[in-house]
C-alpha cells in the first residue's frame, strides 16, 4: 500500500530535518563605507561657510577701524581754570585737622563707609588720643547683611545696592562695634584691591531668585549672603587684640575709641521737610527710610560746617560729584560761571537742581582743612574716589564755597557742634 507508506514516513522526515542545527549569522562591525560624492560635496560646503565667515570677519573689522576714525576720543566738560585763585595744596590750609592718609576704594561702590571711617579715626585721635587705621569693610560687611535682612522685610523692595549713608556706618558702630583694619583687611584678592563688582552681581542674582521663587527663608537668606560675601571679603573676627588684650569689637568701640554713637548727628538742608525738624533724607541709599536727619536753612547748615572745623572736629560730607565743576586733574571742586553765578547759589537753586535730579546723591567724602582765599572759603577733602588720584595730591580735593552750598546735601557732625540746633527742634507732627 504505497499511499500509507508515504502518509506514514512525512512526519518522520520532518521531524529530522527540525533536529538539525541550523547555521546561525553572526553581527559585527565593518568599516562605514563613505560616499565619495556627497563627501566632496559636504566639504566644498563647509569650505564656502569658512570663507564666508572670514569674508564678514575682515568686513567687520575694517568698518569698526572707520568708524573708530569718523568718532572723536571721549570727552567730558570742563572749563579753563587759570583764572581761579586756589590754595596751592593741602599744606597751604591754616585749619588741617588729624586725620590718617587717604585710602582708595577702589572698584566698590562704598564711599560712604570709607568717609565715615575715616572720620571715626580723626574722632578716636580727638577723644583719647587713639591713632589707628579702622576696618572700612567691617562695616560695609554688616551693612550688606543688613540689607540682605531689608529685602527679605520688605519682599525685594528696598535697593540692594553697594551705596549707602554715613548713618549706616554709625548704625553698624551702634550695633556691631568696629575692629582696626589689619584684624580685618576685608579683601581676598592677592593684589589687596578692593573689587565688589562680581560679589555684588552674585548678590543680587540671588536675592533675586529669592524674589522670583517667593522664597523668604530670612535665616537661611541671611546665611547665604554671608557665605557669599566671606568668599570675596573674608569671614569678620569675633574680637579685637588689641596692646596684649582681647575684646569684643563693642568693648573697642567704647574702651579703645571712646566713639559714642548716639553722639552723632545728621543735617541736611531741603525745602521739602520743615526747618528745624527732623525728616527722611530721600535717596535711593537712604534705603531703610532714616527720618533721623535735622533739617536747618542752608545759611545755618553751612555754617555748622565751619563751626565744627574751628572747634577741631572733622565733618562727613555727602552729595553730588557728577558736575563739570569738580576737576580730578586740577584737585578742586567750584561751580563755574556758565552754571550759575555764585551770588544767585541760595536755598531755591539748591533745592531746584535736587528736585529736578541735576543735583544727586553721588559720594561720600572726609572734610578735613578749611582756609580763606581771594575772599572764598576752601576746605581740604579726603576722598577715597579714583577721580582724587588724577591729580598732583593723591587722595585729595580741594573744595571750594560755592560747590559745597550747591551740590553738597548732608553733613554729619558731633553733636556737641549743634547742642544749640538740636535745642531747637519741633517735635514730630502727629502722623495724619
Amino acid at each position: 500500500m504505497p499511499s500509507r507508506t508515504l502518509v506514514l514516513l512525512a512526519p518522520i522526515l520532518l521531524v529530522a530535518a527540525v533536529a538539525q542545527p541550523q547555521e546561525r549569522d553572526v553581527a559585527r562591525y565593518v568599516e562605514k563605507v563613505k560616499d565619495p560624492v556627497i563627501k566632496e560635496m559636504r566639504d566644498r560646503d563647509a569650505a564656502a561657510a569658512e570663507a564666508a565667515k572670514a569674508k564678514t570677519e575682515e568686513i567687520l573689522a575694517a568698518e569698526k577701524s572707520a568708524e573708530e576714525a569718523r568718532t572723536e576720543p571721549e570727552r567730558e566738560l570742563r572749563f579753563d581754570v587759570s583764572g581761579i585763585v586756589r590754595p596751592s595744596g593741602p599744606g597751604a590750609f591754616t585749619t588741617n585737622l588729624w586725620h590718617l592718609p587717604p585710602t582708595a576704594q577702589y572698584l566698590t561702590g562704598t564711599c560712604w563707609s570709607f568717609s565715615t571711617v575715616s572720620f571715626f579715626e580723626s574722632e578716636a585721635h580727638r577723644l583719647g588720643g587713639v591713632d589707628v587705621k579702622l576696618s572700612e569693610m567691617w562695616v560695609a560687611y554688616w551693612e550688606y547683611v543688613a540689607k540682605a535682612r531689608g529685602y527679605v522685610e520688605s519682599r525685594g523692595s528696598t535697593a540692594f545696592e553697594e551705596g549707602s549713608e554715613s548713618a549706616a556706618a554709625i548704625r553698624v558702630l551702634r550695633e556691631r562695634g568696629i575692629v582696626p583694619r589689619e584684624q580685618y583687611p576685608g579683601v581676598l584678592a592677592e593684589d589687596g584691591r578692593f573689587d565688589h563688582a562680581d560679589l555684588q552681581a552674585r548678590m543680587k542674582a540671588f536675592l533675586q531668585w529669592c524674589k522670583d521663587t517667593g522664597y523668604w527663608e530670612e535665616d537661611v537668606i541671611v546665611t547665604c549672603i554671608r557665605a557669599i560675601l566671606d568668599r570675596t571679603m573674608g569671614a569678620p573676627p569675633e574680637t579685637v587684640t588689641w596692646r596684649g588684650s582681647t575684646m569684643t569689637p563693642a568693648e573697642f568701640r567704647d574702651g579703645v575709641l571712646h566713639l559714642i554713637p548716639d553722639d552723632y548727628v545728621g543735617l541736611m538742608s531741603t525745602l521739602s521737610v520743615p526747618f528745624y525738624t527732623r525728616g527722611e533724607y530721600a535717596v535711593p541709599d537712604n534705603w531703610w527710610h532714616d527720618a533721623s536727619y535735622v533739617n536747618v536753612p542752608l545759611d545755618v547748615w553751612y555754617g555748622v560746617i565751619l563751626r565744627s572745623l574751628d572747634k577741631g572736629i572733622t565733618v562727613v560730607i555727602g552729595g553730588d560729584v557728577s558736575e563739570p565743576g569738580l576737576y580730578g586733574e586740577q584737585d578742586i571742586a567750584v561751580v563755574p560761571s556758565f552754571d550759575i553765578p555764585g551770588n544767585f547759589i541760595d536755598q531755591s537753586s539748591r533745592e531746584l537742581r535736587f528736585a529736578e535730579g541735576v543735583t544727586t546723591d553721588d559720594h561720600g567724602i572726609h572734610l578735613v582743612g578749611h582756609t580763606r582765599l581771594d575772599g572764598h572759603d576752601w576746605f581740604l577733602i579726603k576722598d577715597s574716589n579714583r577721580s582724587s588720584r588724577h591729580g598732583a595730591y593723591e587722595g585729595y580735593y580741594m573744595y571750594r564755597d560755592d560747590y559745597v552750598k550747591l551740590k553738597m546735601l548732608t553733613i554729619t557732625v558731633h553733636r556737641s557742634v549743634v547742642e544749640d540746633i538740636l535745642a531747637r527742634l519741633k517735635p514730630a507732627s502727629p502722623p495724619a
